[in-house]
Parts: structure tokens; C-alpha cells; sequence
């Protein structure tokens, strides 16, 4: 495994850290974590070197007002020894905090979640400009420091999913240890994008990335990007091109992967195994390129399936239905997409069955408009 510095903390962590969003599950039900799969796949990693475990307050939860499986379930994995191996992070669920006091409970929380006496690595979550203010005002500083103080928390952090002129604010208010960013090879202009990752890093803050692979949806490429890869000087798959983009960046530290299966943790592993800076050749780095002009001619919706918009009060799976919409454009009008949807709607609603009531897009952190590409959906398949 490879280590970068992390920012100002001077720590060393593993270039791959594992993501506790996209844990395997029984019977498609979030809150049910296969443990036994993910404990294994957990251990694994570490003992593979990983020493960057990434959850939150509300990971495999049934919505954001009450704490998800994944918390206690990390705990749980880092029985045995494994806690001493790694750092953590978690992140302070910063829509359900009105004041200081929130604030207090909801750490306290964690902590007895996480089965831990401290935090190695504390973010304020999913930062925008309709909570910032509120922390602000809150004394989201005060908290921070008293919580290093005292020893709950090693470092403060935040993670992000707005515009990058709110970024660079948020970055120079405080005396941030590190920040947790969306960065992909589609998304290099999109939210904090390479101008805020370059700006983070100026600044001295260790810098994760989230959404690598944009929910997996860059790893099933079209027909023509496939062609593309079988051109390049070295073979390698399209998840594997992907990591190396980005951890192509020296401003980059560590990159939160949410594994679902055994396969794709060992192949992560495997390719940070090889994830120096600036190692892509010219050769890979226009392949990318093209690529990346392929999917951005095709995408329709802007979704990276993060579930932040479920779960839906008319009982929609929302991403699912944007992930079978881009796919239909995606793969050259792939007759399986509407297949796909055919399944859904006997398991959930259709998108036709949308109330407009809104809350999906309260949570969205990519900003869709999500009522109104629900009606495209319906239009499209319905």
C-alpha cells in the first residue's frame, strides 16, 4: 500500500482509504448490513494496509433525521484489535444542528456508535449554502476547538457539496485540518472542482476525495470508450483508469472508495498499490480525455446514486430511476434500460407517482432538479 501526507496533520494515511456508504446488504434493505461480507471485506483492507475508514451519522439509514447501521457496524468490524490499525472518520450530520448544544449531543453520540473515546478525523458534513450559515451562527468554531481540547476529536475537516466560491469561504473561515471533496474525471469543474482542490491545497489541508468513480456510473462505459481502452499502450479496466486519474493529482491524499463486494475491494487494492503521482502517461491521459467528452455528450442526469434524496415520500427509488435513464442514452438506447425499469415499478413506484413535494431536492448535493427529470423519466419509459 502507498502513503501520502495528509495536509498540515502530517499524518500518513493510505492513498485508498474505505468507504462505509456502500457496504453489501440483505434483501435490498439499507438498514440490514450483511456483516459478515463487510467485516471480511473491512479486515481485508486493513490488513492489506488501508488505514483510512470513512462512515457517517446517517450511512445505511432509512433517511436523515435519525443515525444509519453503518456507525455501529463500523465499530463492530473494528472489534479485535482493528481500531488501533487505522483512523477514523465520521461526520457531524450538519442539517439536524440548530445550536451548540446539537452540536455536543450528536459527537457524544458517535462516539458511543462508534465504540471509540476519540475521532481521529472529524468532518462537518455535506456543507452548502443553506446549512453553512446556520453552523456559523451556531458556533460551529467554538465547537471544533473545544472538541480538539478536550480530546474527542483529533482533527476537524468538513466535506462538501456546493459552489467552489462558497468552498474557498468555508476553507478560509477556520483553521481546517483537511476537507472532503467530489473529484472525478467528469466532475473536474463541477462543485469544488480542480480549482478547490488546488486552492485546499495551497492552503495546507489534507484533501479526501468522495465519488471517485461518480457512484459507479464511470465504470460502465459506452461501446466507443470501451474501443478507446483497447487502444491504450497499457491494458487496464475502466474502474482502474479511473482511480489512477485521480490519484494522478499530488494535491490528492487519500480516496474514499464505498466497496460493495470482496472483487471490488481487491481490485483497489491492487491498483493503489500502483497509485503514484503523476505516473499516467500522456498516452492514458487523452484516452481520458476522450472518454470523458463520450459520457459528458450522453449523461442526462447528474446523479452519483449517493441516496442522500431517499427515501422518497411517494415511495420512488430516485436514483435508481436516473441511473436506468443515463444508462438508456449512455449505452446507445440499450433496450435492458427499460427492462431495468420494468422491475423497479414492481418494487417501488414509478416516477409517474411523484407528489412534487420536494424534499428530495432539499438533500440533493449535486443540485438536480429532481422533479423535473422524474417527469423526463416518465416520459421515457412510461
Amino acid at each position: 500500500m502507498l502513503y501520502r501526507k495528509f495536509g498540515k496533520t502530517n499524518e500518513m494515511v493510505s492513498v485508498l482509504g474505505f468507504g462505509c456508504m456502500r457496504l453489501p446488504i440483505i434483501a435490498n434493505d439499507p438498514t440490514n448490513i450483511d456483516e459478515d461480507k463487510a467485516i471480511n471485506m473491512i479486515r481485508y483492507a486493513i490488513d492489506s494496509g488501508v488505514n483510512y475508514v470513512d462512515t457517517a451519522y446517517p450511512y445505511h439509514g432509512t433517511g436523515f433525521t435519525q443515525g444509519g447501521a453503518s456507525e455501529p457496524f463500523v465499530a463492530k468490524a473494528l472489534r479485535d484489535g482493528y481500531r488501533k490499525r487505522i483512523m477514523l472518520a465520521t461526520k457531524l450530520p450538519s442539517w439536524l444542528i440548530k445550536t451548540r448544544t446539537d452540536m455536543e449531543k450528536y459527537l457524544n453520540e458517535q462516539l458511543e456508535r462508534l465504540e471509540t473515546d476519540v475521532i481521529d478525523f472529524y468532518l462537518v458534513h455535506s456543507l452548502n449554502k443553506g446549512v453553512w450559515p446556520v453552523l456559523k451562527e451556531a458556533g460551529i468554531s467554538e465547537f471544533l476547538d473545544q472538541a480538539i481540547k478536550d480530546g474527542r476529536i483529533k482533527y476537524a475537516g468538513f466535506s462538501f457539496h456546493d459552489e467552489s466560491g462558497l468552498f474557498k469561504e468555508i476553507v478560509d473561515y477556520y483553521d481546517w485540518s483537511f476537507c472532503q471533496i467530489q473529484y472525478n474525471y467528469l466532475d473536474e469543474d463541477y462543485q469544488a472542482g480542480k480549482e478547490g482542490l488546488e486552492y485546499a491545497a495551497k492552503k495546507g489541508l489534507g484533501i479526501a476525495i468522495m465519488e471517485p468513480l461518480r457512484g459507479g456510473n464511470i465504470v460502465n462505459l459506452p461501446t466507443a470508450a470501451n474501443t478507446l481502452l483497447d487502444q491504450a499502450e497499457v491494458k487496464r479496466t475502466p474502474a482502474e483508469l479511473a482511480l489512477r486519474w485521480v490519484w494522478n493529482h499530488p494535491e490528492v491524499s487519500v480516496v474514499l472508495s464505498g466497496m460493495t463486494t470482496m472483487e471490488q475491494a481487491t481490485e483497489n487494492i491492487k491498483v493503489a498499490q500502483e497509485a503514484q503521482a503523476n505516473s499516467l502517461t500522456a498516452n492514458e491521459v487523452g484516452i481520458v480525455e476522450e472518454i470523458k467528452n463520450l459520457f459528458k455528450e450522453r449523461i442526462k442526469v447528474n446523479c452519483t446514486a449517493c441516496a442522500y434524496c431517499m427515501p422518497c415520500p411517494a415511495g420512488i427509488n430516485i436514483p435508481f430511476c436516473f441511473s436506468t435513464y443515463n444508462d438508456y442514452w449512455v449505452f446507445d438506447g440499450t433496450p435492458s434500460a427499460k427492462q431495468r425499469y420494468e422491475i423497479l415499478t414492481k418494487f417501488a413506484a414509478p416516477a409517474s407517482k411523484c407528489v412534487e413535494c420536494g424534499k428530495c431536492e432539499e438533500h440533493c448535493p449535486q443540485g438536480i432538479a429532481i422533479r423535473e427529470e422524474l417527469k423526463n423519466v416518465n416520459e421515457l419509459f412510461e
